[in-house]
């Protein structure tokens, strides 16, 4: 059997969410190999070769404290891209200077529909509608673009719903797509390893339809 530090992977960084497990079984499900890891593992991590894109959890955590899980800044500049989810948006965005701010008194939870602003391949195929619905479970919100980024979609509560920094090959999206609730959420998965990846020889990859 070949030894996982040889296979080509994605990794997800685990920030304490309780759907982490859902976002490797649907990488795993469009034929590529995923490992979850936490933050003490990618420390440890000497040989990034084999590690073709890298994504960061939801959590509990927030980022408006003056401690919180972040991840070395040195790894934004492999060239490796990177998909941030909640928490991992809000974490993206405090790194290369953006503005967060506890919503408390108005935490997003359950449905939220959707607009679409700026084309991304991100997102490409991805809204079905003006109606288009995904799940939301936050209570911090980015409030002020970082750097290099630019908006993709909003909701009427989160305007930095999806930004992007696509030279450096960074996303983030503030909604979770890897659970049903989010309508088309596969899509997100799909393009960020097909579209931005593009295809590997060790990767039995599917083709986008």
């Amino acid at each position: 059997m070949q030894s996982q530090n040889l296979i080509e992977k994605i990794i997800i960084i685990d920030f304490g969410s309780q759907v982490t497990k859902l976002i490797a079984r649907r990488v795993r499900d469009l034929g590529v190999f995923s490992e979850i890891i936490t933050i003490n593992d990618l420390y440890k991590i000497k040989n990034y070769e084999k590690i073709k894109g890298i994504i960061l959890s939801g959590g509990p955590s927030t980022v408006t404290k003056k401690k919180f899980p972040r991840i070395p800044r040195d790894i934004f500049l492999k060239k490796i891209p990177i998909l941030g989810i909640c928490y991992g948006l809000q974490l993206i965005a405090k790194l290369y200077g953006g503005s967060i701010k506890s919503l408390k008194n108005k935490r997003e939870f359950g449905r939220a529909r959707i607009f679409k602003k700026s084309n991304s391949l991100l997102t490409k195929n991805f809204f079905k509608s003006k109606n288009h619905e995904v799940w939301m479970s936050h209570q911090d919100a980015v409030t002020k673009l970082p750097n290099g980024f630019k908006v993709i979609a909003s909701t009427q509560e989160s305007r930095l719903t999806v930004i992007e920094n696509k030279y450096k090959k960074i996303y983030g999206v503030q909604f979770h797509p890897e659970v049903t609730h989010t309508e088309n959420g596969n899509r997100i998965f799909k393009n960020f390893l097909f579209v931005k990846l593009r295809k590997s020889g060790a990767w039995r990859l599917k083709k986008i339809d």
